[in-house]
């Protein structure tokens, strides 16, 4: 289930506060930080972001 445009437009990466982008496969919905030094992927379960810090991963 994709992310609402509006809800994305004011979304940030709880880090760095960088805006984050929806990089949602299909086995894996996650958003990505756009920052260059933070680029935390934090995942989204059940159409719900999930944006703490801990919970996030650093993509390879």
């Amino acid at each position: 289930m994709p992310l609402e445009a509006g809800l994305l437009q004011i979304l940030a990466c709880p880090a760095c506060h960088a805006p984050l982008e929806d990089k949602s496969a299909d086995e894996t919905p996650e958003l990505l930080c756009t920052g260059q030094d933070c680029a935390l992927a934090y995942p989204v379960r059940d159409g719900i972001p999930v944006l703490l810090v801990d919970e996030a991963r650093r993509p390879a």
